[in-house]
């Protein structure tokens, strides 16, 4: 593992113990459990909208167990430093989500709790249960690392009002990236801040990459050894979003950095977005999205081929945590048919337990959230290898310089491509 610098480890290790100060010997979780059995655990996640959901989850766990339980959510940038700086010899939460942009880099340094013994012998857990890609995302050389949590794929949010205003049909599922296309350029007036597309730089898994696949293109080879970001049909696909959607009906770069898509949208200053399913929850909350707005299945290519780019957490322990008996127990448990199917009903997210997703589209009846599910009739996990973040940082960044102008979309993805492939080639060292 790449060493952070002094001054983050510190800041990050001092997090850290404070993450995981109430666990030792605690009887009181911060789920309420009483009694326990004098052992109590950590758990840290980053995303407070799915926090109370999943307290009442673990709360059966510990009514269950007796073993007390303080779930945490700390914010995602520090989240990984957090977990790099214990992993360095400071404390680390017992139990955490793992993600596919950092899974590889943990599997391989011994960071991770090994669960295969645990698992073969768990009369709980069986990873046939569970979608393949998601499982393999934590495994390295034949053995697991973390048990699936969930599943998400992307949809496109459009404004009712706006569409109306405009006299435009709602997007449904006859539309072809060039009808959704269109429909930007109409729904765009710079003069009023009002963009019919929003998509920043950074968007990839709820952006661009949907259209790579969608048209033939890949980001990284099935073998993960080989950039596809110069090929052909991906190179095509990008002149085709900067030329019918950058350029037509999106706000300028600067516009997007400041205010993310979904602010754009809950602003009525997008028309439509794209936008995954780990967002509902927040969705949910929000008046005037709720009021209106609503989800439809992506545009399809012109051949009929319509992709979602899908993704799915982990739970995950330490390795060297103290209590790893008990966490190994809250993953089970958290892992189980029982809890994914109440994780769904909850609207917490969609689970990764196949099958148990069909309850979630009833959390939020006010959006066509069956939109979601439809996706997941032809989905490409989300593109990853060893050291996804250092060049998935690297595209995103050069992005950018298309998105402004600075350089063209064709200039850009060669570049991404470079120095992706130079960044796959240590990998293999």
């Amino acid at each position: 593992m790449k060493k952070k610098q002094i001054a983050a480890a510190v800041l990050a290790g001092t997090m850290a113990i404070s993450l995981a100060a109430c666990s030792g010997g605690s009887k009181e979780g911060g789920n309420g459990g009483e009694g326990g059995n004098g052992s109590g655990i950590t758990v840290a996640i980053w995303d407070n909208a799915q926090l109370d959901g999943l307290k009442q989850i673990i709360d059966g766990f510990t009514q269950e167990s007796g073993i007390a339980v303080e779930l945490q959510v700390v914010p995602w940038d520090q989240y990984w430093t957090l977990l790099e700086a214990g992993a360095q010899g400071g404390e680390m939460p017992d139990v955490f989500w793992m993600h596919s942009n950092y899974s590889q880099k943990f599997m391989s340094n011994d960071i991770l709790l090994d669960l295969t013994d645990k698992i073969a012998e768990s009369e709980t857990i069986d990873l046939t249960n569970y979608y393949g890609d998601i499982v393999e995302l934590y495994q390295l050389e034949g053995r697991t690392y973390a048990v699936p949590k969930d599943y998400d794929t992307i949809a496109l949010w459009y404004n009712k009002a706006l569409f109306d205003e405009a006299g435009i049909s709602y997007p449904d599922d006859t539309w072809t990236w060039n009808t959704m296309a269109q429909a930007a350029e109409k729904l765009t007036d710079r003069d009023k801040g009002q963009y019919g597309f929003v998509s920043a730089a950074a968007n990839n898994q709820d952006g661009y990459y949907n259209l790579i696949y969608a048209m033939g293109g890949n980001v990284i080879s099935g073998d993960k050894t080989v950039s596809g970001w110069d090929s052909p049909e991906t190179v095509a696909a990008m002149n085709w979003w900067n030329d019918n959607l950058v350029k037509k009906a999106m706000p300028a770069q600067e516009v997007m950095a400041e205010s993310s898509a979904d602010v754009l949208l809950g602003s009525g200053k997008a028309a439509m977005i794209m936008q995954g399913s780990w967002m509902v929850a927040a969705f949910k909350g929000n008046e005037y999205i709720d009021e209106n707005c609503d989800a439809a299945v992506l545009p399809k290519a012109e051949d009929g081929t319509r992709k979602t780019i899908y993704n799915g957490l982990g739970w995950a322990a330490a390795a060297q945590g103290a209590h790893t008996e008990e966490s190994w127990k809250l993953l089970e448990y958290l892992g189980s048919e029982a809890a994914q199917k109440k994780q769904a009903e909850l609207g917490v997210t969609m689970s990764a337990f196949m099958g148990t997703s069909d309850t979630w589209v009833n959390c939020a009846p006010e959006f066509n959230l069956k939109a979601y599910l439809d996706m997941t009739a032809d989905m490409e996990i989300r593109p990853y290898s060893r050291n996804t973040k250092v060049w998935e940082d690297y595209s995103q960044s050069a992005m950018v310089r298309a998105y402004t102008g600075e350089m063209t979309m064709e200039e850009v993805c060669r570049d991404i491509a470079a120095a992706m492939n130079k960044e796959l080639e240590e990998e293999k060292r």
